[in-house]
């Protein structure tokens, strides 16, 4: 049986929140020839860490006005009903639900995991899998302890019920429906 130690060499299992002032969740998708980026910058949520690594689960909630493409006309657009409808719909929600060690990237020099779960956006809940990184543990200037990890993955907007398009000459849209998603958090282990 693999122990936490094993596949997250450092971490201690029980309760960490995510340190937003040192996290970023962005995404990229595709407009007209060009790929648009964007961030999310307010967010919060908690990992519990299972001495069994893969009976460990997260939760966030990201408030979805937050949403920030360096471009106000367009940051009102996507939050307006076309597209994230943040009046009716203030945050994204994600729960895991599993995880397990990841067949991809063997030679990687961090652990790999995928985490899967369930992403909540505009009232509609779809599955998700994200490959995860850990990057390892480190004391803080403040006696805390601090864990580092990478994770991204791919949803389809139209999963969510986020159709809006303007097509283009042929069979052509302005706006691609996948979009690709990163997280870089570092969580503090609570007291």
């Amino acid at each position: 049986m693999l122990t936490l130690d094993t596949v997250a060499p450092g971490l201690t299992s029980g309760r960490w929140t995510i340190d937003p002032a040192h996290s970023e969740i962005t995404f990229t998708v595709r407009h007209l020839m060009t790929t648009v980026r964007g961030t999310f910058p307010e967010f919060a949520g908690e990992a519990h860490i299972a001495d069994d690594p893969f009976a460990s689960s997260a939760r966030a909630e990201i408030t979805l006005a937050s949403l920030d493409t360096r471009n106000a006309e367009r940051d009102a657009h996507v939050r307006s009903s076309d597209f994230l409808d943040v009046a009716r719909h203030p945050v994204m929600t994600f729960a895991s639900t599993g995880v397990e060690r990841a067949t991809v990237g063997r030679r990687a020099r961090t652990p790999r995991f995928h985490v899967d779960g369930a992403l909540g956006v505009r009232g509609v809940t779809r599955p998700v899998r994200m490959l995860s990184e850990y990057h390892g543990i480190s004391e803080d200037p403040w006696g805390g302890m601090r864990a580092g990890f990478t994770a991204t993955t791919e949803i389809s907007r139209r999963d969510f019920g986020i159709e809006f398009n303007i097509p283009l000459q042929g069979d052509k849209v302005v706006l691609g429906d996948t979009i690709a998603i990163q997280l870089e958090i570092q969580l503090v282990k609570a007291a």
